[in-house]
C-alpha cells in the first residue's frame, strides 16, 4: 500500500525540471530589476522605511488574493509557517536594502549566492532531497565562481558586505519555508501572505527611522513592488514544479544580468574576474540542468493519454 500511495502522489505532482528552470529564470530577471531600482535610489531613505513602502505596495497589489486567502482559511500548520517566514524575511529585506544602497550590484548578487547554497543544503537536510556526487561537485564549482568574484581576503569587508552576508542566510531560511508552503498552499496565497506578514514586521522598524519621502521615491518603490511581487510568484511556481536542487542553482545567472546592469546603468567597471567567475557558474548550472533532464528521461515511464 505504501508503494501504491507513493506512486499516486508522484502521479499527482510530477517533477517538471524544465518548467522549474524557466520559472526561476524569470524570477531572476524580476529580482535584477528590483536590484537596479534600489541601487538607483541609493541610501537617501532608511533601509527599513524603503522596505516597508515596497511591501505596503505589495499588499495593495495582492489585496484580492489576500482577501480570498484569508476567507478560505489555512491548512493545519500553515499559519505558523507563514508567520515564521514573515519574521525571517523581515530581517532579510532590511539587511538587503541596506547593502544594495552601499555596495556594487555585482557584489550584492555574488554574495547572494550563499542564499541558494543555504536552500540547497537545507533541502537535503530537512526535506530529504537527494544530492548526487556530481551535482555536489557542480554546486561546488558554482560556489568557487562566486568566490572568484568576491576574492575574500583581497579586499576590505565593509558593513554593506556583512549586511548582505546575513541577508543571504535569512533569505535562504525563508525560501526553505516557502518550499514547504508551496506543498500546502497555492502560489498566490504564499506570495500574498508573505507581503502581509513582512509589512507588519517592518512597520515598527520603519516608524522608528521615518524621514520625509517624495512622490518620486514612492513611485520608484511602487515599481520595486511590482517586480518583486512578480519575482516571488514565479519563484513559488518554480518550487512547485521541481526540486530545489534543480531550481536554486539557476539563480546564479543573475550575476551576468547584474554585472551588465551595473556597467550600463551605473558605470560600474566590468571586472574580468567577475566574468571568469560568471563563466564557471553558468557552466555548472548548464551541467546540473542537463544532468537532471537526462536522469528524468531514463527513469520516467511513458504515461498513456486519458
Amino acid at each position: 500500500m505504501n508503494a501504491i500511495a507513493a506512486t499516486a502522489k508522484a502521479t499527482r505532482r510530477p517533477d517538471r525540471p524544465v518548467a522549474g528552470v524557466l520559472w526561476m529564470l524569470v524570477t531572476g530577471l524580476n529580482f535584477v530589476a528590483v536590484t537596479g531600482i534600489v541601487r538607483y535610489l541609493g541610501p537617501e531613505l532608511p533601509a527599513a522605511q524603503s522596505a516597508f513602502i515596497r511591501f505596503a505596495f505589495g499588499v495593495a497589489f495582492l489585496a484580492p488574493t489576500l482577501a480570498l486567502t484569508l476567507q478560505r482559511g489555512f491548512a493545519p500548520g500553515a499559519l505558523r509557517l507563514f508567520a515564521a517566514r514573515g519574521a525571517l524575511h523581515t530581517v532579510a529585506v532590511i539587511l538587503w536594502f541596506y547593502a544594495m544602497a552601499r555596495i556594487p550590484v555585482a557584489e550584492v548578487t555574488a554574495i547572494g549566492y550563499l542564499n541558494p547554497v543555504v536552500v540547497t543544503i537545507g533541502a537535503a537536510l530537512f526535506f530529504g532531497e537527494r544530492l548526487a556526487a556530481r551535482r555536489i561537485l557542480a554546486i561546488g564549482v558554482a560556489i568557487g565562481g562566486a568566490l572568484i568574484v568576491l576574492r575574500p581576503g583581497l579586499r576590505e569587508i565593509e558593513p554593506g558586505h556583512w549586511s548582505q552576508l546575513f541577508a543571504a542566510l535569512f533569505f535562504g531560511l525563508s525560501y526553505l519555508i516557502a518550499k514547504r508552503l508551496s506543498e500546502i498552499a497555492p502560489a498566490g496565497a504564499v506570495v500574498a501572505m508573505m507581503a502581509l506578514t513582512v509589512t507588519i514586521g517592518l512597520a515598527p522598524f520603519a516608524l522608528w527611522v521615518w524621514v520625509p519621502v517624495s512622490l518620486v521615491q514612492v513611485a520608484w518603490l511602487g515599481l520595486v513592488a511590482v517586480f518583486a511581487t512578480a519575482g516571488h510568484y514565479c519563484m513559488t511556481r518554480a518550487f512547485a514544479c521541481a526540486p530545489l536542487t534543480v531550481t536554486q542553482p539557476v539563480t546564479f545567472l543573475q550575476l551576468v544580468w547584474a554585472t551588465l546592469l551595473g556597467a550600463l546603468m551605473f558605470g560600474e567597471a566590468v571586472d574580468p574576474m567577475v566574468m571568469l567567475g560568471g563563466a564557471l557558474i553558468i557552466g555548472a548550472i548548464s551541467y546540473i540542468t542537463w544532468r537532471e533532464a537526462q536522469i528524468k528521461r531514463r527513469t520516467t515511464p511513458a504515461v498513456p493519454p486519458v
